[in-house]
C-alpha cells in the first residue's frame, strides 16, 4: 500500500472512485475486496480533504450517502425514516469515548457541575442492517439499508429467520399500529463454520458453482440477497434488534418512550432478540470500562463485532442534538483494532507440526492487525492455497482474532489486476497508486519430501493434509514421538511427562526415542524439579519398559492409523517384527480388519531407512519381546463376541483383562446392549452390571474368564 496522490484535486477524484468501487463490492456484490479498516482509512481521508475544501463537496460524494444501490430482482423500498450511518471513533478506549462525551456535553450546554450523561452502550454487530415494518403487530415488510434512502425488499428471505417474529407478542405491552424495527442480520460463528464445512463437502463432491465464504458477514449478506427464499432458508441466519425507525405517535396509539433503553425493553417484550451485552452507562468512565470489558470478551462471543456503539439514552436529548449530514450527533461507533488488514505475500514456507502435518505458511510484509504486528499467517493446506490462488507477490487480506493463529482470508483481486496490467500513464497516476504488487510467483505445490528430515511426504485419499512419514526420525515430531512412545498403553514409562520431555529435547539430551535408554543419573538429576530419587525412579521405569510385548511395541512406534487393536492384529498375523517389516501391501491386506489406507501407511513406515534404523537402535538398547506364532496358532475362543468390563477384578487390571479378551478374538465395548455377549464384572460394579441383568446378558467373574480361556495368569501384556 502506498501514499495517496499528492495533488488535492486528483486525490479527491481518486478517493471518490475507490470508495464508490469498494462500496459497490461490499453492498451490491457481497464480495468485498478490502477489509473494513482500509475502507475507513480511505473514507476518513476524503472527509479531511472535503473539510479543507468545503466548496468541493457534491451531492454524489460518498460522504453524503451511506453507499450501495438496489440489486436488480428486488422491489425498491423507500425508507420513511432514513437509515443513516454512525460516526466512527478509532482512537484508544479512553480518548475515543472522551471525545464523544465532550461533544455531547458541549452541544447540550452542560457544565462540569451537571451530572454525567446517561448512555446506552451496545455491541457493534458485523452483519447486515435491516428494517422490519410491522402493521398492527404483523410483519409486512423487510428492507435492507441500501443507500439509506432506498433499500431492497427482502421480506420473503427475512421471514425464514427464526429469530424474527412474524407477529408481535402483545401480552406485556400494547403494540402500536405502525412499528419499524431496526436491527442486524448476522451469522453466528459456529453456524458459519458448519455452513463452510457443508460447502466444502459439496465442492469435494463435484457440485458446480459452490464456494466457501470469507467471513460470517459476507455469508449473511449473501443469504439475505438470494432471489430464491429456499436458499436463504438453508442458511443459518440470526437477528438482533437495536432501535426503531417510524413508529406511530402517542396520539395515534404509539408508545410514550422517554429513553432509548425503554425502547429496547419494549422490543424485547414484543419478542425481538436484544443482545445481553447492552448496558446503561453513566458518564465517560463507564463508557471506557464497557469498551474495555467487551473488548476482552470479543473473541469468546458467539458472533463477530468490530466495536461498540454509544447512544445518548434520553430521547429528548437525542432530538435536541439532531443530525449532521449523514450521521446522528447523539451516537458514535467506537471501533476495536481491526481484525482484518491488507499486506503482501513475500514468500510461502512449509512448517512441520508435532504430529507430522505439513502446513503452508505465508511470510508477510509486517502488518498491524488484531492488536499485534503479524509477519506470518497460515494457509492451512495445499487445497486451500490453490482454492484461494495465493502466490508470492499477491496483496492479501489477513485476519487475526484474539489468540487465533493469523490466516490469509483472500487475495485482493483489484491489486492483482493492477499488478499485471500495462498502464498507459506514468507510474504516479491515480490508477496505479493503490497497490504496488510484485510479479506473481508460481502456483504453490507441497514438497515431495519433508523440509525438516527429508522423509517422504504422503497424502492419503480423501484427506486434505500432507504428512511427513518420518515420525520417529523427524526432529519436528521428536517430542510428540517420545510422549506417544512413553504413554501407559504403549511402553508405559512412568514419570516421563510433557515438561520433562520438553527439557530433555530442548537441552539436547534426547534427539530420538533410543536416547531415552542412554540417559544417566547425573544428567537427569540436573534437570529442573528432578532430584536423585526422581531420576532413579525414571531410570527404573525405562529399564522395566525394555521387557514388553510386540503389540505394545508396534503401537509405541506411532505408525499412522495403527492403534492398539491394529497393532495386536499385526502381531498376531505375522508373529514377528521381521516378517512384518518385509510385508508387501498385498500381504498386509490379508490381516483382519486392515484396509488399503492402513496397509499403505504400515508399508510406507517400514520402507523408510531411518525408521528401520530407529527400530534397530531400540533393540540394541535392550528393548525386546517374545516372538509368537501367526494368527492360526492362537486359539480364538471369543471370536466375534463383544464383551464389557465393569468393576475391579481381583488380580487383573482393566488393560490386562482387555488384552486377554482381544487376544482370544473378542472385542471390548464401553456400553452394554442386546448385542453384548458377556459382562466381566468385579467388585463395586456399577450401572453396567445392572443393565446386563436387565437385558439378560451373561455375567462372569475373573475366574470364570480364565476357565473359559483356559489361560494362565497374564504377564502384564
Amino acid at each position: 500500500m502506498t501514499d495517496l496522490p499528492a495533488d488535492d484535486a486528483q486525490r479527491l477524484q481518486w478517493l471518490r472512485q475507490q470508495l464508490h468501487h469498494h462500496a459497490h463490492c461490499y453492498y451490491v456484490l457481497d464480495a468485498p475486496e478490502i477489509p473494513d479498516a482500509e475502507y475507513d482509512r480511505l473514507f476518513q481521508a476524503l472527509q479531511a480533504l472535503e473539510a479543507a475544501h468545503p466548496d468541493w463537496v457534491t451531492p454524489d460524494s460518498p460522504t453524503q450517502r451511506v453507499g450501495g444501490r438496489v440489486l436488480d430482482g428486488f422491489a425498491t423500498v423507500r425508507h420513511r425514516v432514513p437509515m443513516l450511518s454512525i460516526r466512527t471513533e478509532t482512537d484508544t478506549e479512553a480518548s475515543g469515548a472522551r471525545a464523544f462525551d465532550d461533544r455531547v456535553r458541549k452541544e447540550l450546554e452542560l457544565t462540569p457541575a451537571d451530572p454525567p450523561v446517561a448512555y446506552v452502550a451496545e455491541p457493534k454487530f458485523d452483519g447486515l442492517a435491516m428494517s422490519l415494518r410491522y402493521e398492527d403487530g404483523v410483519l409486512v415488510q423487510a428492507a435492507t439499508r441500501g443507500d439509506g434512502e432506498l433499500g431492497e425488499d427482502v421480506t420473503q428471505n427475512i421471514r425464514t429467520i427464526g429469530q424474527v417474529p412474524l407477529r408481535l407478542q402483545a401480552q406485556a405491552r400494547a403494540v402500536p399500529p405502525v412499528l419499524e424495527v431496526r436491527g442486524e442480520v448476522y451469522m453466528r460463528r459456529d453456524d458459519f463454520e458448519a455452513l463452510n464445512e457443508r460447502q466444502r463437502e459439496r465442492i469435494a463432491a463435484g457440485a458446480k458453482g459452490e464456494k466457501t465464504f470469507v467471513n460470517p458477514r459476507n455469508a449473511a449478506a449473501g443469504a439475505v440477497r438470494q432471489l430464491d427464499p429456499a436458499i436463504a432458508a438453508s442458511r443459518p441466519l440470526s437477528f438482533f434488534a437495536y432501535g426503531v425507525g417510524e413508529v406511530s405517535p402517542p396520539d395515534a396509539g404509539g408508545p410514550r418512550w422517554s429513553s432509548h433503553h425503554d425502547t429496547l425493553l419494549a422490543l424485547r417484550d414484543w419478542g425481538f432478540p436484544v443482545s445481553d451485552a447492552v448496558a446503561r452507562c453513566h458518564g465517560v468512565e463507564e463508557l471506557v470500562a464497557y469498551h474495555r470489558r467487551l473488548g476482552a470478551q470479543r473473541d469468546r462471543l458467539p458472533f463477530d463485532i468490530d466495536g461498540v456503539v454509544y447512544k445518548v439514552d434520553r430521547l429528548d436529548w437525542q432530538r435536541a442534538l439532531g443530525f449532521v449530514t449523514r450521521e446522528p450527533r447523539w451516537a458514535v461507533a467506537h471501533k476495536y483494532p481491526a481484525q482484518e488488514q491488507m499486506t503482501t505475500v513475500l514468500g510461502i514456507d512449509v512448517q512441520v507440526g508435532r504430529t507430522g502435518k505439513l502446513t503452508p505458511v505465508a511470510k508477510l510484509a509486517p502488518v498491524f492487525v488484531g492488536g499485534v504486528t503479524v509477519t506470518n499467517a497460515t494457509l492451512h493446506n495445499e487445497d486451500e492455497v490453490l482454492r484461494k490462488d495465493v502466490r508470492v507477490g499477491d496483496t492479501v487480506i489477513v485476519r487475526r482474532a484474539g489468540d487465533v493463529i493469523p490466516e490469509v482470508v483472500a487475495v485482493v483481486p483489484s491489486a492483482r489486476a493492477e499488478a499485471s496490467a500495462d498502464h498507459a500513464g506514468p507510474e504516479d497516476t491515480p490508477q496505479a497508486d493503490l497497490f504496488t504488487a510484485a510479479a506473481r510467483g508460481p502456483v504453490f505445490r507441497m514438497p515431495a519430501v519433508c523440509p525438516v528430515c527429508g522423509s517422504a511426504v504422503v497424502r492419503e485419499a480423501e484427506e486434505a493434509n500432507h504428512r511427513c512419514s518420518g515420525g520417529l526420525f523427524c526432529p519436528a515430531q521428536r517430542k510428540q514421538a517420545i510422549l506417544h512412545y512413553a504413554q501407559r498403553r504403549a511402553m508405559d514409562i512412568e514419570g516421563l511427562g510433557d515438561k520433562l520431555v520438553d527439557q530433555m529435547v530442548d537441552e539436547g539430551m534426547v534427539r530420538g526415542v533410543p536416547d531415552l535408554y542412554r540417559l544417566g543419573l547425573n544428567a537427569l538429576a540436573r534437570l529442573d524439579r528432578m532430584a536423585d530419587k526422581s531420576a532413579t525412579n525414571l531410570l527404573q521405569a525405562l529399564e522395566a519398559s525394555k521387557q514388553t510385548t510386540l503389540p505394545r511395541f508396534l503401537f509405541a512406534l506411532g505408525i499412522r492409523h495403527v492403534g492398539e487393536a491394529t497393532a495386536r492384529e499385526l502381531a498376531r498375523h505375522f508373529g514377528g517384527l521381521d516378517r512384518l517389516m518385509e510385508a508387501s501391501p498385498e500381504q498386509l491386506l490379508e490381516v483382519r480388519d486392515i484396509g488399503p489406507v492402513v496397509a499403505k501407511s504400515v508399508h510406507t513406515f517400514f520402507q523408510q531407512p531411518h525408521n528401520r534404523e530407529v527400530v534397530a537402535q531400540l533393540q540394541a538398547c535392550g528393548v525386546h519381546w517374545e516372538e509368537g506364532g501367526a494368527a492360526s496358532d492362537a486359539p480364538q475362543w471369543l471370536a466375534g463376541q463383544t464383551w464389557v468390563l465393569t468393576g475391579t477384578l481381583p488380580t487383573l487390571s482393566r488393560d490386562q483383562a482387555k488384552a486377554l479378551i482381544e487376544g482370544a478374538g473378542g472385542k471390548v465395548s464401553g456400553s452394554v446392549s442386546k448385542k453384548t455377549h458377556a459382562v466381566l464384572a468385579g467388585a463395586e460394579a456399577g450401572s453396567k452390571l445392572d443393565k446386563a441383568r436387565e437385558l439378560g446378558v451373561r455375567v462372569i467373574d475373573e475366574a470364570g474368564l480364565r476357565a473359559l480361556l483356559q489361560a494362565a495368569p497374564v504377564d502384564g501384556g
